[in-house]
C-alpha cells in the first residue's frame, strides 16, 4: 500500500526532540525522506537511529538557526541533491521569558526575534525555490494560541509569534494560485519542554503528546491537501 509521502523529501527545524522530532519520526514512517534541522547532534543521531528502526531515512543536519549564512547554504544543498523540497516544516521555537514587556532582556528579545522570526524569513528565502519545483510543495508554520492573546508577562514570545503569523500568511497571500500551499498550526498546550518550562505547576499528564498531533501535519503535508494561507488549530 503507497504511503502519504512516498518519495517525498521533509525538511523539518527543531526536530531533535519534542513536537518535531514527532513529525520527523511520523514523516519518515510515511515514506518521506527526511531533513532533520537542530543544533544537537546527539539527539539528532537518537532521532536517526528510531527513523532507521522504522523503516525510513534521514539526512542530519546539525546548525544554529541563527546562522543565517547556514540556512542559505543548507537550501543550496538541497538543490544540488534533490532538486527539489516537498515539505517544509518550520517548527523551531524558544519561549523566551515569561515576565513583563519592560523587563525582557535585550539578549532575551534578540533571541527570540532571531530564531522564532528571522530564522524563518531565512528558511522562506532559502527554500521557496525548491518548494515551486515540487509538484505539490507544502509549507507549515507552528504559531501559538499567545499570538492574539495579549496575555500579560507573555509579551516576547507572543510578539515574535504574531510576526511569524503575518509573515507566513503574507508569503501565502503572495503565493496564491500556484502549486505550493502555506499554513501555520496552532498546536495548543502540548507535552514539551517548553511547554514544562511555561507552565511548571501543570500535570503533562493532561496534555496530549506530540505524537497526538502528528496526523494534522501528515495532512498538511500530503500533496493532496487544499488548504491555504490559513491558521489550523489542534483539537483534542
Amino acid at each position: 500500500m503507497a504511503k502519504t509521502l512516498d518519495g517525498r523529501v521533509a525538511l523539518v527545524t527543531g526536530a531533535s526532540r519534542g513536537l518535531g522530532a514527532a513529525i520527523a519520526r511520523r514523516y519518515a514512517e510515511e515514506g518521506a525522506h527526511v531533513i532533520a534541522v537542530a543544533r544537537t547532534v546527539g539527539a539528532l543521531e537518537d532521532l536517526d537511529d528510531e527513523i532507521r528502526k522504522l523503516g525510513g531515512s534521514a539526512t542530519l543536519v546539525p546548525l544554529d538557526l541563527k546562522d543565517a549564512d547556514g540556512l542559505d547554504r543548507l537550501g543550496a544543498a538541497v538543490y544540488e541533491r534533490w532538486g527539489r523540497l516537498d515539505v517544509v516544516v518550520g517548527n523551531a521555537g524558544v519561549l523566551g521569558s515569561i515576565t513583563p514587556v519592560h523587563h525582557l532582556s535585550p539578549k532575551v528579545w534578540d533571541d527570540l526575534m532571531a530564531i522564532n522570526v528571522t530564522a524563518n524569513y531565512r528558511l522562506i528565502r532559502s527554500t521557496e525555490p525548491l518548494l515551486r519545483a515540487s509538484p505539490s510543495g507544502r509549507a507549515i508554520f507552528v504559531t501559538s494560541g499567545a499570538a492574539q492573546a495579549n496575555k500579560p508577562y507573555w509579551g516576547g514570545y507572543a510578539a515574535t509569534k504574531a510576526a511569524l503569523e503575518s509573515l507566513v500568511l503574507t508569503w501565502a497571500g503572495e503565493a496564491a494560485g500556484g502549486t505550493t500551499r502555506i499554513n501555520l498550526v496552532s498546536p495548543g498546550p502540548v507535552r514539551t519542554a517548553m511547554r514544562a518550562m511555561a507552565m511548571p505547576g501543570e500535570d503533562p499528564d493532561t496534555l496530549p503528546t506530540p505524537e497526538a498531533l502528528t496526523d494534522l501535519f501528515l495532512e498538511l503535508a500530503s500533496p493532496a491537501e487544499t488548504r491555504h494561507g490559513q491558521i489550523v488549530s489542534f483539537r483534542r
